[in-house]
């Protein structure tokens, strides 16, 4: 106790200013959070969860399942889990991959010299300036079956229309397309800081040596490049991952079960149909998992000796 009011009394200002964030941090995040855990456990749903009708008050009925939720899961028995975790596995990787190959791309065009490169440079950030929800619902327009402009420019092709919103497939050409449209400002940008922070005498030294302007990218871009590389792919992995808004917005109920990802689909669990707390409560625990998962493994390899020091 001694030791701690030592703290308080030495540092009184900065856990007076830590306080309103560790406060909202600790309704907004850790609550849900623990509930959620909790909901995991058990076998609580729209019938037996406690609820407020009028005057009249229902007290919970669920009960303490403990890991029963997770075994039906993850033993397949649950019939979803591992075709939804497929398929979101397959759109992170093909997202993330448009997102740093398209803004590495624009990002070494940006650092030439050229004239109205702030203009360029403004016009390709607007997608990701303009809230998600706009962009989305541009884009919903833009694909819609029936008076969408893309379909218009295709009829004007002579080509047929396609039901991008509606067909499975489409979907997940529409949802990836949108999501690159809409991600690869921020890997532009990120990525231009990183080239920009290049020495030129690196570039110099090189060319002085006969490098060619491949061997200059391979040899002096690329690995200068490592440190914003390994932090926004991780971070892209991560939003990528979890983009529940694009998905919903774009395609909303319409998305079939082939077209979900794992956080559209524990949303689903539990405001559609027979509201399954408890299922959707396991899915959000098993993305935790997951990225955390992830997240430290990668970090760990990508830190690892043996990767810093190839023989």
């Amino acid at each position: 106790m001694t030791l701690l009011r030592r703290v308080l009394d030495r540092h009184w200002y900065a856990w007076a200013m830590v306080a309103p964030v560790v406060l909202v941090l600790a309704l907004l995040v850790l609550y849900p959070l623990a509930r959620g855990l909790w909901f995991s456990l058990t076998d609580a749903n729209e019938s037996n969860i406690g609820r407020t009708i009028g005057p009249n008050h229902i007290p919970s009925t669920y009960q303490f399942v403990g890991l029963d939720n997770y075994w039906h899961v993850l033993s397949g028995a649950e019939g979803h889990f591992y075709p939804v975790l497929a398929w979101t596995v397959v759109w992170t990787l093909i997202c993330v991959a448009l997102h740093y190959g398209i803004g590495l791309a624009l990002a070494l065009l940006l650092n030439q010299r050229a004239r109205f490169r702030t203009g360029y440079r403004i016009m390709l950030i607007l997608p990701w300036a303009v809230p998600p929800f706009v962009s989305v619902f541009a884009w919903r327009l833009l694909l819609n079956g029936q008076a969408g402009i893309v379909n218009k420019a295709l009829g004007g092709l002579g080509l047929p229309a396609v039901a991008w919103l509606s067909d499975p497939t489409w979907q997940k050409v529409s949802v990836i397309g949108v999501n690159t449209w809409i991600g690869v400002p921020f890997m532009m940008v990120a990525l231009l800081g990183g080239l920009q922070s290049i020495p030129a005498e690196l570039y110099e030294a090189a060319e002085m040596d006969g490098a060619s302007a491949w061997h200059r990218f391979r040899f002096v871009t690329v690995p200068s490049l490592r440190p914003i590389s390994n932090t926004v792919i991780l971070l892209g992995c991560i939003w990528t991952f979890n983009q529940f808004a694009i998905i919903f917005l774009l395609v909303g109920q319409a998305a079939g079960a082939s077209s979900q990802i794992l956080v559209t689909y524990a949303y689903q669990l539990a405001f559609s149909g027979v509201r399954d707390y408890s299922g959707s409560a396991t899915y959000g625990a098993l993305i935790l998992s997951l990225l955390l998962v992830f997240a430290v493994v990668y970090r760990r390899r990508l830190g690892s000796p043996a990767r810093e020091n190839p023989t």
